[in-house]
């Protein structure tokens, strides 16, 4: 009789087990875009799903997957920063210094290539770098997933998003990757002026946001040929073009940039652009972080341009050093790009470390 028993209740765990595999069904998730934003391009082969979300949100916050147990996604994106890195260069778990600096994470489901050299040409294939370089997390993907597989309810999780019970890196770095992808900002002043700009609808909220007169000043600046020159590699809703450009940081640039990927001499001092959004949260600047404030890179871009070979055609006043602001309108062009903050994307509380 207790054979019997033992038998039914071992074969009644079985059919629990595989009618739990057989209703595997990640929950697709339809994020919300801003109304005056393009289409987001989600991979066919990473759809976003609420699964995939959440296990993407616990990696990026797990130091498990550093050498010393110390160092996270977060510890050089950090949601107050606009998840950037407040310090010029990033430092590793062994105290070593990277050269450039961190990017921040905003909107980056709409770009084709990622770091400042462009080198990683989807966000999946980006995410797959920190965790081994030896000068930041230092760790291998076996030997952090390993650590991580020893916690139950994490392999729930990656079970619940990708189906699997033996994940690995490439599980690891879509899951991240589509949490990244969530991680949209278009709620500032800007967003109701652009709105306005193109005589598009209003929500109640943005109807009552106040928009002074020197913001407008600002803006128009920013936009025109005659004053700050901005709009020809920050324009539209995401702020930024998608292409390499040199800034005149440099006559002589000792990093290459985007060169040292193309081996094309054509490159030579050409970075990434980045977007404009919560600029202001986002110091030090540049790829080497040599601008500490704002007004610093305004300076630059008035009266410190060096011109070279590479330099972009399209910053027409190289040859003069810049486009030569006056005091006023340097202050009115702060006081626009100070409108690119976004408050709600940095205290979004699904952003934020879920531990």
């Amino acid at each position: 009789m207790m054979r019997i028993v033992w038998l039914s209740t071992f074969l009644l765990l079985l059919f629990a087990c595989k009618k739990e595999k057989a209703e595997f069904r990640p929950t697709p998730l339809a994020i919300q875009i801003p109304s005056h934003f393009p289409e987001m391009p989600i991979p066919t082969d990473n759809p976003l799903t609420e699964e995939g979300v959440e296990l993407g949100r616990y990696l990026f916050y797990d130091k498990r997957l550093s050498g010393n147990d110390e160092m996270s996604c977060a510890s050089c994106h950090m949601a107050f920063a606009s998840f950037t890195d407040t310090a010029k260069y990033s430092t590793g778990i062994d105290g070593i210094q990277g050269n450039r600096n961190a990017m921040a994470l905003i909107n980056l489901g709409w770009d084709a290539f990622f770091f400042w050299d462009g080198r990683a040409t989807s966000l999946e294939a980006q995410i797959l770098e920190p965790v081994p370089n030896p000068i930041e997390m230092h760790e291998t993907w076996k030997n952090g997933l390993n650590q991580i597989k020893k916690d139950v309810t994490y392999r729930n999780r990656f079970y619940r998003a990708f189906g699997v019970e033996d994940f690995d890196s490439t599980h690891a770095a879509k899951a991240i990757a589509q949490f990244i992808r969530t991680m949209v900002s278009g709620e500032s002043k800007f967003d109701v002026m652009y709105k306005i700009e193109n005589n598009m609808a209003l929500t109640s909220y943005e109807q009552s946001v106040q928009i002074d007169a020197e913001e407008w000043a600002g803006y128009d600046l920013f936009k025109s040929l005659n004053g700050a020159d901005c709009f020809h590699c920050h324009n539209g809703p995401l702020m930024r073009v998608k292409k390499f450009s040199n800034n005149g940081l440099d006559a002589n640039p000792t990093d290459v940039g985007r060169a040292a990927v193309t081996n094309n001499p054509n490159d030579i001092g050409k970075f990434k652009v980045p977007t404009l959004r919560n600029i202001a949260l986002t110091a030090p600047y540049m790829h080497d972080g040599r601008f500490k404030t704002l007004d610093e890179v305004i300076e630059h871009y008035s009266s410190g341009i060096h011109p070279s070979p590479t330099i972009d055609p399209l910053i027409e006043f190289a040859g003069q050093g810049g486009v030569q602001l006056d005091a006023q309108e340097k202050y009115l062009l702060k006081k626009f790009l100070m409108t690119f903050t976004d408050l709600n994307f940095i205290n979004n509380p699904k952003f934020q470390d879920p531990n």
